[in-house]
């Protein structure tokens, strides 16, 4: 595909600085001067993020009426550092590609923000709550708009900071701070990947420009480009929690559930598919790389139902469907230019129907007493209505029901799969049907059958401010499919490259497959947890279960591998430095000691045994010069 440039930016895209600024300066009023601020600081939060979903809009309406060689727009800013023949800009790029992410972010984001008006009303440090809040936005922003990958690589660690602080932010609570420090130390491990990528880019490039790296591509040497792709995937495995760096993300539910939203659904997640599809000039000149994105994608979408077939907290089963679906996006953004646009398509519809579960699952939580355990729900459609109808929204799109959101993004996929391999096409088939059990069982188990609610809990609608935010969303989850299906393609072409698979408005063979296989696993569901009582107690014995109940002994398999092996290293270095060098180093300090004991005793002031030594010093010498002469 032709590189083309972006134009330099005029009118309202000078202004587009303001999508990051506002909710930046929103963060920075709330934890810099957070009690000159005083109650209205939540407020502020909301109002920093819907300014910042204004600007979006109005660029997006700006773009969607430009000719299609001037919808990419660059925003300079400023010079951020120059050593030798390097010189890095700070600047955006507003483009197809950028302004979606944008929308996204700062909409899904937004409703996000006002459902927390609600949720965190009664805590006590609200304040900096959504003073995090404002920052993960301006972090992320920061990552999707940046025009060159130093600049995306700030908002990168951005957003791992902000993550951090918000996974941890009940720290009193210690498997919240553990979850915190295991997230960000396990983003590390990405970030290295990431630090390696620009590293390389700089040196073959001269430069991490976006745009110079796409026309630097096209002489780029086949192993390099694989090199640099590997690389990238690491660094998305980390933010996305792909297969292997997956383990943090179900420990991440530890957080209050509006983050939990946000991470899943709008920001942290996505970054690792946007980072692949942002870099395809490099993809697309390694299959080797490709292939890597498609098999992480492939296994990780598969070990993310296995979990969701088999928790019991609510959260929990949502993060491992968030694991799965991120890896239905990889596993499109792998196929290439098949599959670049399927890949953000998906990505966006996930966002709302995702948002909406996770929001949904937190006014659940509002309404019992904060019980997450699913054995403990039942008959909740009677007393939670809102919440039951916008859940059920987002789990008829999840699952592809027939014209709600999930079924043309997912669908898509699965055939874009079938075109790349009948084997990873089947496994994506698969998936679908896993979902689709493991979703119905969520359903089932929460919204259906007899009560089971512990003694106390009375259940209870959310307030207003709560289930606005889930009406929003579970519309979008309903019609989001079908009003992007029709045009997300051509609008992405400039950005992603030609598309070899047209959309079909009736199902194909493919699509009638899926829908064959979703039925069988809501049905499946229906007969195992709808016509029969939900025990007490998750039984045991089913070695399938018992794997996903414990994530599918990744943390395990990441101790035995990883963390027992540094420890020995740790302890073995300690060792050494107690033992070895420092032993060393005391023994040479105390011969010196010693000897220097021993001449202090000879060094006694007396004459008398200085005469006695000069004596037998003389005798010695006179016996080495009898022994020499004899000789």
């Amino acid at each position: 595909m032709e590189v083309v440039d972006p134009v330099l930016a005029t009118g309202l895209f000078s202004y587009a600085w303001l999508m990051i600024a506002l909710p930046a300066l929103g963060a920075l009023l709330l934890l810099g001067f957070g009690r000159l601020v005083g109650k209205a600081g939540p407020y502020l939060a909301v109002a920093m993020i819907t300014g910042s979903f204004v600007v979006a809009v109005a660029l997006f309406v700006q773009q969607f009426g430009a000719a299609a060689d001037h919808r990419a727009v660059s925003v300079p800013l400023y010079t951020w550092f120059a050593t030798g023949s390097w010189q890095v800009e700070v600047g955006l790029l507003v483009d197809q590609l950028s302004i979606l992410f944008a929308l996204l972010i700062t909409g899904v984001g937004g409703l996000i923000h006002v459902y927390s008006l609600g949720y965190m009303a009664h805590d006590e440090r609200k304040r900096r709550f959504f003073g995090y809040l404002n920052l993960f936005v301006a972090a992320m922003l920061t990552l999707v708009l940046a025009d060159n990958y130093l600049v995306l690589f700030v908002g990168w660690e951005g957003v791992g900071l902000a993550s951090y602080l918000l996974i941890g932010f009940w720290q009193h609570k210690p498997s919240a701070a553990a979850a915190a420090k295991k997230a960000f130390v396990m983003n590390r491990v990405g970030d290295l990947g990431m630090i390696l990528a620009i590293s390389t880019m700089l040196a073959m490039f001269g430069s991490s420009a976006f745009i110079d790296v796409n026309h630097g591509a096209a002489h780029l040497e086949s192993p390099w480009a694989t090199v640099i792709g590997l690389l990238l995937l690491l660094g998305a495995c980390g933010k996305s929690a792909q297969v292997p760096l997956q383990a943090w993300l179900l420990d991440a539910m530890e957080g209050p559930t509006p983050v939990s939203a946000l991470i899943h659904a709008a920001t942290m997640v996505t970054a690792g598919v946007y980072l692949v599809v942002r870099s395809h000039a490099i993809f697309d000149l390694s299959p080797d790389a490709q292939a890597a994105v498609v098999i992480v994608g492939t296994v990780t979408l598969l070990a993310g139902a296995w979990i969701g077939t088999s928790k019991d907290d609510i959260k929990k089963v949502l993060a491992g469907s968030t694991m799965s679906q991120i890896g239905y996006m990889m596993l499109a953004a792998g196929i290439g230019p098949a599959g670049y646009a399927f890949a953000i398509f998906h990505l966006l519809t996930h966002g709302a129907f995702k948002a909406n579960m996770f929001l949904g699952a937190g006014s659940v939580m509002h309404g019992m007493n904060d019980d997450v355990d699913m054995r403990h729900y039942g008959a909740l459609a009677k007393y939670l209505p809102v919440t039951f109808w916008t859940f059920a929204m987002g789990y008829l799109a999840i699952i592809g029901f027939p014209l709600t959101a999930g079924y043309f993004s997912k669908d898509h996929i699965i055939e874009a799969a079938f075109g790349r391999s009948p084997l990873v096409g089947a496994l994506a088939l698969l998936g679908a049907g896993v979902t689709a059990f493991y979703m119905t069982r969520l359903m089932l188990m929460t919204f259906a059958g007899r009560k089971r609610w512990l003694d106390g809990v009375h259940p209870h609608e959310s307030p207003a401010v709560m289930t606005v935010p889930l009406i929003v969303l579970g519309a979008l989850s309903v019609v989001a499919g079908a009003a992007m299906n029709w045009w997300i393609q051509e609008w992405l072409e400039p950005v992603t490259g030609a598309h070899p698979h047209e959309v079909a408005l009736l199902p194909t063979v493919v699509g009638w497959a899926t829908m064959l296989v979703v039925a069988a696993g809501v049905a499946i569901a229906w007969l195992v947890f709808g016509r029969r009582p939900i025990p007490a107690v998750a039984p045991e014995g089913n070695p399938l279960a018992v794997a996903g109940r414990n994530d599918l002994f990744g943390d395990d398999l990441n101790d035995a591998l990883v963390v027992q092996p540094v420890l020995g290293l740790s302890r073995a270095a300690v060792a050494t430095d107690a033992k070895g060098i420092d032993g060393f180093v005391h023994t040479i300090s105390t011969a010196i000691g010693g000897l220097s004991v021993g001449g202090r005793r000879v060094q006694n002031g007396y004459v008398r045994s200085y005469a006695l030594t000069m004596v037998l010093g003389v005798l010695v010498v006179g016996v080495v010069l009898i022994l020499g002469l004899a000789g």
